[in-house]
């Protein structure tokens, strides 16, 4: 299969939908004679067709995994971290300077000045390689340190942030300013922990490093790129520019901010993949007007194209929403690994229910789910979700029409062994079949999981790192959430570490932050011990 992005125009899909795809019992099969097109517009055998059955799996082992069982990375680099002290507002002064530079990739609005800034920033540090990278879309950014070391990191970044709503923040999102907060004090940005905040954390260990000591124990190799919030869709364009040299890696790490507001530490082992479209009904040969919205008195001769995209969405998933009917959807899925069981396990005790529905604003999980049930359909099912649906009138007072066309974003999120051209060819016959051959879907983006082994030296190394500075993580065995990490561990086949000390939190909203200096008595790391422990790292991984 192709592991770029599936962007190309689709029609007969029009149902990646409905709330979280996590499996309900008892639900039946739409009666196919009230659907949408009639029954004489479906397949001779779908009236015969049974519902699919959400995965469900066998565990052969109740072991757990322990962190703290990983010995403690031992190494003491003095000079460095003495380094990181005397340096820290200069240190401070970096993060800002990344979040004063707008870069919103959704708006193009200051992209290429956060490029070349950062190319810039590699450059005065040393890296022999820092160019731009010519794509489609947003330019991506090659860094190369040759420190000639037996070992090679490739550092993942991105540089892009999300839009702001200005009269939402306590505190200007582009001026990037320390406020006092209950947790200390904080840098208040967009980009503060998503993932400016981190990732130039990371850089003043390595710059750190090259001024206390001349040089790095490991190579890096980084690839940055300007378009992570939309999708990373010519992020593969930046990979194969370098992918023969990419692939000489030992690992790949993501800086990121991994502790609670409480200090616990989390990391993961991989991701799901995902396929995100928008969906559209629009009058035509079928019915419904074609070009423009008419009177609303209508609807008793014509067809309406809101109620076909809500039929069509419904079609896809039991009247709860909650089962995918879509044959074989939940076939591929690879089923948790010993490795993961054991992963699984030692989730259980720590994971709170009651907590975790408060915090959402949830009364209950479907079905009642708890515990380890709850895990596992989270992580391992796969989901069809509406993100957002809109056509027609929606201003205040009444407006009696029949609109033209509606339209519907929508996602899916696969787990490991999901293939996402398969999946999507999977929706695409069975709405056929449905009879909605005329709802056309717009990809928007795709790709599919990534899984790293918690056995692996690199990963190894990280715990035992955050095992010195007294914050073992508990390690799950993947993120329910996307992103293209599929790049580095199936198509260059290396290991990734997206995890590191530090806390954030408000990506994606008003008044991200990220803690600079922890209140007293808190086990949150401040910027000096985030920056000591990537120190550490990039020794453990040389075996110094």
């Amino acid at each position: 299969m192709s592991l770029t992005p599936y962007l190309r125009p689709r029609t007969a899909l029009a149902a990646l939908a409905l709330t979280l795809g996590l499996a309900a019992a008892g639900c039946q099969t739409p009666d196919p004679e009230s659907a949408p097109g009639g029954a004489d517009e479906r397949s001779s055998g779908s009236t015969d067709m049974a519902a699919p059955s959400p995965a469900s799996f066998e565990f052969t082992t109740d072991d757990k995994f322990d962190a703290s069982a990983i010995a403690a990375y031992t190494g003491d680099h003095a000079e460095v971290y003495a380094h990181i002290d005397a340096n820290l507002d200069t240190h401070i002064g970096n993060l800002q300077r990344w979040m004063r530079q707008r870069s919103i990739s959704a708006q193009n609005d200051g992209i290429q000045e956060m490029a070349e800034l950062l190319r810039s920033d590699l450059e005065g540090m040393g890296f022999q390689e820092a160019e731009l990278v010519p794509t489609d879309g947003h330019p991506g950014v090659w860094g190369y340190y040759d420190a000639g070391a037996e070992q090679t990191l490739l550092v993942y970044l991105m540089y892009d942030v999300q839009p702001v709503n200005l009269e939402d923040w306590e505190s200007p999102p582009f001026e990037a300013n320390l406020v006092d907060s209950e947790l200390g004090t904080i840098l208040m940005a967009r980009g503060a922990t998503n993932q400016k905040g981190p990732e130039r954390a990371f850089f003043n260990a390595v710059q750190s490093i090259i001024e206390t000591t001349g040089g790095l124990p490991v190579n890096l190799m980084v690839t940055a790129e300007g378009e992570e919030e939309i999708g990373s869709v010519h992020y593969p364009q930046i990979v194969d520019a370098y992918a023969d040299r990419l692939a000489e890696a030992d690992g790949a790490l993501f800086p990121m901010n991994n502790q609670g507001a409480q200090g616990g530490m989390r990391m993961s082992m991989g991701v799901k993949g995902i396929i995100y479209m928008e969906v559209e009904s629009k009058g035509g040969d079928w019915g419904g007007p074609e070009n423009a919205e008419i009177h609303g008195s209508y609807k008793a001769i014509v067809d309406a194209p809101a109620w076909r995209l809500v039929q069509a969405l419904s079609s896809m998933t039991s009247e709860d929403g909650n089962t995918i009917l879509i044959p074989g959807y939940y076939d591929d899925v690879r089923p948790p690994t010993l490795e993961e069981q054991m992963l699984i396990n030692g989730l259980v005790d720590g994971w709170d229910d009651a907590v975790q529905q408060e915090t959402l604003g949830l009364d209950h999980w479907i079905d009642g789910l708890t515990g380890r049930d709850a895990i596992l359909r989270y992580l391992y099912e796969p989901t069809l979700n509406i993100d957002g649906i809109w056509g027609g009138y929606d201003g205040p007072g009444a407006k009696t029409i029949l609109p033209h066309m509606a339209t519907a974003k929508v996602d899916s999120r696969l787990p490991y062994g999901i293939d996402p051209e398969e999946a999507q060819q999977k929706i695409e016959d069975y709405l056929v079949e449905q009879g909605f051959p005329d709802v056309v879907v717009r990809s928007m983006e795709g790709y599919p999981a990534a899984q790293t082994s918690v056995e692996n030296p690199l990963v190894q190394a990280a715990i035992g790192v955050f095992n010195k500075y007294g914050h073992t993580p508990t390690v799950m065995p993947r993120l329910a959430g996307s992103a293209p990490f599929y790049q580095f561990t199936e198509r260059l086949g290396l290991p990734l570490v997206f995890s590191g000390l530090g806390h954030g939190s408000g990506a994606h909203a008003p008044n991200e932050y990220m803690v600079i200096h922890p209140r007293e008595g808190s086990t949150v790391a401040g910027l000096a011990e985030v920056e000591k422990a990537y120190v550490d790292l990039l020794f453990a991984v040389a075996g110094q």
